[in-house]
């Protein structure tokens, strides 16, 4: 049983999920960072709002923070591709896995023989 636990764990997608979710946490405070001090004024020069979150529309008593969406899409972007980022390098670290010995093996001589043999026996009976 240790042995298949062992295997599930070393799938690619097992791997790749576990450091999806670890980067991603790890990163998050930096991320969060970047957006709020580098992307918003670099999009803040073009839209002349720095601050996404102030963005707020209102219907009757509901406050609708629209800004701080967009904030959390951006965030999420960035976080996505510094994962993708990493994915693809482990990726190209990980040895290619050979597919060639899932293949069903050829048949020896013996085993040949014996399929023969016990289709003759099968005939006479």
């Amino acid at each position: 049983m240790l042995k298949e636990f062992k295997e599930f764990i070393a799938r690619g997608n097992v791997m790749d999920l576990a450091v999806g979710v670890i980067i991603g946490a790890a990163f998050t405070a930096i991320v969060k960072s970047l957006v709020d001090n580098i992307i918003n004024p670099l999009i803040g020069i073009f839209l002349g709002q720095i601050d996404f979150s102030s963005l707020v529309f209102k219907v009757g008593n509901a406050t609708f923070k629209y800004g701080s969406f967009i904030n959390s899409i951006i965030n999420f972007l960035i976080i996505a591709f510094v994962v993708f980022l990493l994915v693809k390098a482990i990726n190209k670290m990980m040895p290619a896995k050979d597919n060639s010995s899932e293949e069903t093996p050829t048949p020896t001589k013996e085993e040949k023989y014996l399929s023969e043999i016990v289709e003759i026996l099968k005939k006479t009976r």
